[in-house]
């Protein structure tokens, strides 16, 4: 795939262009648990930023009170909720209160400031925690279609980057909201209560504000969209990248790779840059704005002060005290209003991520569970096919699918590469559902029994050896984590592991490393089968389980393997045919068919695919028919006409 194709892949836009309002849904459906605590947040704001406009007030008040002494307190503008009579009189004693109401003011004030941020920071930690917790719930229950076109570097963007800045804006965001909001409805008011015709001349530049940060977020939303976007894209190569790095360093691609690199940064670079410049245009011009409302301010209330009301519709005295007051208070006043178009650019950024995680939160499954499905009761471990046919995406992958195995017997099942083999049992396991006929268990329809009681029925052994970052005992214990040491230790020796655990450094608390890479593959590859044995299914599945070891681990696997599948339904997919002549039926796959049926030497006796397939491992290649030489690279043809569709 071109760089460019994969980068305008976009898998989650259907979902996000259905959402009509991200944010909304945000606080409905996460807001109102935690309630209180915001709650709490904003009624503490509200104090605060009260406390906040009460030491400008009580500095003007002094400064015509006690250094002017052109009036007493009582002369000035009334203190809320305290009579004459408790106001002093005297110069020194009018100094020492105005002291004693700063001060206090600061202290109280202090108090309501943490009590905000303790609320607001809970709600937004608690409304993080929620969404990234029922994000990756709802992720992990899709079927695994959904992953097989995802990349994993956009679905750990939302997780990660997305859900963190939907944090930062219910804290820093709406916590400056509340503040600013509070200072400008507080100030306004004052100033309006101290001279309105004044305070109309600070406000002439509100209304030019209000347009201008409109137009902001007109254009400013789908460009932050679009961030997002590349954020995502960007992960994706990255993790792609670094999850290939071997392949990488022994293709000798690094040039490449930085080349593939280079492009995916430089989409995300062009679009955040594009957000920036707008962004950047944007603050300046409102602190002109506000800056000019200011000037204006400063020049008609000191041409008052000095020179006695100006002409026009303005009456009345201004003190120096007022004036003093006026002046911090429209300072205050000008700037929360450019502050609101940073609020506004964090709100874009959190609408942005928000509709990229309620794309994911819902992408459509093709897997539902029956809310009154009952557990799998599984006896004699018998697995009926039923006439089972599946697709994607209107593509049939496997059609007619019709067997019967019976309880402790082993199938096989081989064939050509994209056959259908693994899909066929990925129905067992439902990780999708068959789109016509029935799988049943015991009688029991797959479909029909919780996925969890099915699941714990089944246990499943592939050839990626797959292990999680931790020890070899969490590793083992892995879905079934209430073991004891010693069921550990019985499932290690019969997946012949024991021996080789002990020998590591830790033993069984030894750390294996990311994906297991500190242990070999024929380690790792035990492991998984210990884990199969503690597990204890009813129905074993073997995807290719010794496809990636040399002969002499295969021969300790296989070993281990006839153990596991002893008195067990057992299926089994195998490209080395030596692995599996033995299994009770062998179904032969070809174009998502079966092809033949039958045992091992039935189907060398039919001189079939089967046969054919078993000389090419035999060696036997020169004596294999043109026919099936064509046939085989017709397979190969098509396989890689699919890979480029999928490409493109």
């Amino acid at each position: 795939m071109s760089s460019v194709e994969w980068e305008d892949d976009d898998p989650f836009e259907e979902q996000r262009d259905k959402i009509d309002n991200p944010m909304k849904r945000l606080f409905l459906a996460y807001g109102r648990d935690y309630l209180p605590q915001v709650s709490v947040g904003i009624v503490a704001s509200v104090f605060a930023r009260l406390l906040d406009l009460l030491p400008p007030l009580m500095l003007g008040i002094a400064i015509d009170a006690v250094f002017y002494e052109d009036a007493l307190f009582s002369e000035q503008i009334p203190l809320v909720l305290l009579p004459d009579a408790w106001l002093p009189t005297g110069q020194t004693e009018q100094f020492w209160f105005t002291v004693a109401v700063i001060g206090g003011a600061f202290g109280i004030g202090a108090g309501f400031h943490w009590v905000r941020n303790w609320g607001f920071n809970s709600f937004a930690q608690h409304i993080q925690h929620d969404v990234r917790t029922d994000t990756y719930d709802k992720m992990q229950r899709l079927n695994m279609e959904f992953f097989s076109d995802k990349q994993t570097g956009e679905m750990m963007s939302i997780l990660s980057n997305d859900v963190n800045r939907l944090e930062r804006f219910l804290n820093d965001g709406m916590n400056s909201l509340f503040r600013l909001s509070v200072m400008v409805v507080g100030i306004g008011v004052l100033l309006f209560w101290i001279n309105w015709q004044l305070a109309l001349v600070a406000l002439l530049p509100v209304p030019v504000i209000a347009g201008f940060t409109y137009m902001f977020i007109k254009i400013i939303q789908p460009k932050y969209a679009e961030v997002r976007s590349s954020v995502g894209k960007m992960n994706s190569r990255l993790e792609n990248n670094l999850g290939g790095i071997q392949v990488i360093k022994s293709s000798n691609t690094e040039p490449y790779e930085s080349d593939r690199v280079d492009d995916v940064s430089m989409d995300y670079f062009d679009a955040n840059w594009d957000a920036i410049r707008t962004r950047i245009k944007f603050f300046p011009a409102l602190r002109v704005l506000a800056g000019i409302g200011f000037v204006f301010t400063f020049v008609v209330g000191g041409l008052w002060v000095f020179q006695d009301a100006p002409p026009g519709p303005f009456t009345g005295d201004l003190s120096v005290g007022m004036f003093v007051v006026f002046i911090l208070y429209t300072q205050r006043f000008i700037w929360p209003m450019a502050q609101f178009g940073q609020i506004i650019n964090m709100y874009q950024r959190a609408r942005a991520s928000s509709a990229r995680i309620f794309g994911l939160m819902d992408e459509p499954s093709r897997l539902a569970e029956d809310p009154d499905a009952e557990e799998l009761v599984v006896g004699d471990g018998e697995v009926v096919y039923d006439d089972v046919s599946f697709g994607y995406d209107e593509e049939t992958i496997v059609s007619g699918i019709d067997f019967t195995v019976a309880g402790g017997e082993t199938l096989a099942l081989v064939g050509p590469t994209g056959a259908g083999k693994s899909t066929v049992l990925k129905l067992l396991l439902r990780m999708y559902d068959v789109d016509d006929g029935e799988i049943r268990i015991d009688g029991q329809d797959v479909r029909d029994v919780t996925l969890k009681s099915l699941r714990q029925s089944i246990g499943y052994v592939g050839q990626s050896s797959y292990l999680f970052y931790g020890t070899v005992r969490e590793n083992i214990t892995y879905g079934t984590f209430d073991a004891t040491d010693e069921a550990v230790r019985e499932a290690a020796r019969a997946a012949e592991a024991h021996e080789f655990i002990e020998n590591l450094p830790d033993g069984y608390d030894t750390m294996v490393g990311e994906r297991g890479v500190k242990l070999s593959g024929g380690q790792r590859q035990r492991v998984t089968i210990a884990r199969a044995v503690l597990k204890d299914p009813n129905i074993l599945i073997l995807d290719e389980a010794t496809s990636d070891v040399d002969t002499e681990t295969e021969m300790l696997i296989q070993r281990s393997l006839d153990r596991l599948t002893e008195d067990r339904t057992t299926f089994a997919i195998a490209h080395r045919l030596s692995t599996i002549k033995d299994a009770d039926t062998i179904l032969v796959l070809e174009g998502g068919e079966i092809a033949e049926r039958g045992t091992h030497a039935e189907l060398l006796d039919n001189d079939g695919l089967y046969g054919h397939l078993w000389g090419v491992q035999a060696g036997e290649i020169d004596e294999l028919p043109q026919e099936f030489i064509d046939r085989a690279q017709e397979r190969t043809a098509q396989l890689i006409e699919d890979a480029e569709s999928d490409d493109d």
